[in-house]
């Protein structure tokens, strides 16, 4: 079973179209809705969606929340998506697919690799995207490219390694984490837009980008210097870009 999760915070000029343009690929889609104070709920519900409640706001806590609905749903592969309308649904299958015929357990999609709509990103995004890819090479000999939300793990994977962060640093963790385990990891390139509507909690503003930073850089120094995910048990193949 296909689940995929989408983290949302005041979505709900988007939301409805994001749920409605997830491929038939997915069985099921959950939309965490992390204490909106607009209809976010009831658009994704009306779309198609089930509905998951997380009234801490947290990015991470909205991930976590949608991961155990997905993992208690029976979910063989979980894929994490944003509810802005920014990334590509259609590049879902590219990001399965590996999972699902056994070659690899984690696969993340570049939005850096990928076409993107002018604006998209911005300038603090690539740079970080880099500079955290660069700082993996270096620790774990692994390479990305960027700490994309769009992402696919294999539920065993997910249920195994052990994420703590609550906020910001949720993508930058996992990516560490599986990085650590030597899964067999894959990027790929997709596409990206513009968000669809609403306003960015990190990028619009610039508190938030700075939050987001900080949590992001306290995270890699909390990951990188424990020894926790060192005592895992998987064994994995090379990394392939």
């Amino acid at each position: 079973m296909i689940v995929v999760i989408i983290p949302a915070l005041n979505e709900e000029e988007v939301i409805g179209d994001v749920v409605r343009s997830i491929p038939m690929l997915a069985d099921r889609i959950i939309v965490v809705d992390n204490g909106s104070s607009d209809r976010t709920a009831e658009r994704a519900v009306e779309a198609g969606a089930i509905i998951v409640g997380q009234p801490i706001r947290g990015y991470g806590r909205a991930c976590r929340a949608g991961m155990n609905a997905a993992i208690a749903a029976g979910a063989d592969i979980i894929v994490f998506i944003d509810g802005d309308g920014s990334d590509c649904p259609e590049f879902l299958g590219a990001l399965v697919t590996p999972i699902v015929q056994g070659e690899y357990d984690f696969v993340m999609g570049s939005r850096v690799r990928g076409k993107r709509e002018p604006g998209s990103l911005t300038l603090q995004q690539i740079v970080a995207g880099r500079l955290a890819g660069w700082m993996l090479q270096v620790c774990y000999g692994v390479k990305f490219t960027d700490m994309s939300p769009f992402r696919a793990i294999r539920r065993s994977v997910l249920e195994t390694i052990s994420l703590r962060e609550e906020t910001y640093g949720w993508n930058l963790e996992m990516q560490m984490m599986v990085a650590r385990a030597k899964l067999r990891i894959l990027e790929i390139p997709v596409n990206h837009r513009r968000r669809q509507g609403g306003v960015s909690k990190v990028s619009g503003t610039v508190r938030g980008t700075l939050i987001a930073a900080i949590r992001i850089v306290l995270t890699f120094l909390r990951v990188a210097f424990s020894t926790e995910s060192s005592r895992q048990k998987w064994l994995g193949g090379k990394s392939v870009y």
